[in-house]
């Protein structure tokens, strides 16, 4: 009686090993690379870049810091909204704009 305790406390343990393997390679995994390909999006951001907030705003990045940028919206030239770097969603290069 006892070796088919042990058994099926060792097919368990296998069955938790595989589940916690699918969960990492369909979520852990796709989140993660998500959050790379963010982290260099942001990293890669140049003053003049087109820029797509999370909000749908679209503007023009006109200063920089380390967590912050300014960008500037509509063609006035006269709406600049300080945020953070995190708030933005897409990145247009300045000469892929301009091509």
């Amino acid at each position: 009686m006892e070796a088919s305790g042990a058994a099926s406390m060792g097919m368990m343990i296998i069955w938790m090993v595989i589940i916690f393997g699918i969960m990492y390679f369909l979520m852990i995994r796709p989140q993660k690379k998500e959050q790379k390909r963010l982290q260099a999006m942001l990293n890669s951001m140049e003053v003049g870049d087109s820029v797509v907030t999370t909000s749908g705003f679209y503007g023009v990045v006109i200063d920089m810091t380390e967590e912050d940028v300014i960008v500037e919206f509509g063609n006035n030239k006269n709406c600049r909204i300080p945020m953070r770097k995190q708030a933005i969603a897409e990145v247009e290069k300045a000469e892929q704009a301009t091509a």
